[in-house]
């Protein structure tokens, strides 16, 4: 008679999460940041998009944010404690002077207002 050890459906881990959870934490051990783990959180609401996300170690010199039409860009200048660079491209054009950003914490809270459309009809008298 041969004996086997039985597992279990339930307990088995498949080595794609395996995987996974050891890159999960080499990149929290040795610092690396990649744009898949790092988390944003997102809400809207009818006048504006806010994003936050967590920079620990970075001042807020050492960060740069350009905004190009519904186009947000967030980078770390060289020399920083720690490389960042994000992209997000959101569904409105963004209003640059009714938006605002806060670095308080470690959290940067990017507040982006949206751009109304402007109508650019144009009346002409008629003779």
């Amino acid at each position: 008679m041969i004996f086997a050890p039985v597992m279990s459906r339930n307990s088995f881990v498949s080595p794609r999460a395996a995987d996974l959870a050891l890159q999960r934490f080499l990149q929290g051990t040795l610092g690396a940041s990649s744009p898949v783990q790092q988390h944003v959180q997102v809400s809207r609401d009818e006048k504006s998009t806010t994003l936050s996300l967590d920079v620990p170690g970075l001042a807020r010199e050492q960060l740069k944010l350009s905004i190009e039409g519904a186009v947000v860009k967030l980078e770390s200048v060289e020399g920083a404690a720690r490389q960042v660079k994000r992209a997000w491209e959101l569904d409105h054009e963004i209003d640059v002077s009714a938006s605002k950003a806060q670095l308080e914490n470690g959290v940067l809270t990017l507040t982006l207002a949206k751009l109304e459309p402007q109508s650019k009809a144009v009346e002409l008298s008629i003779q």
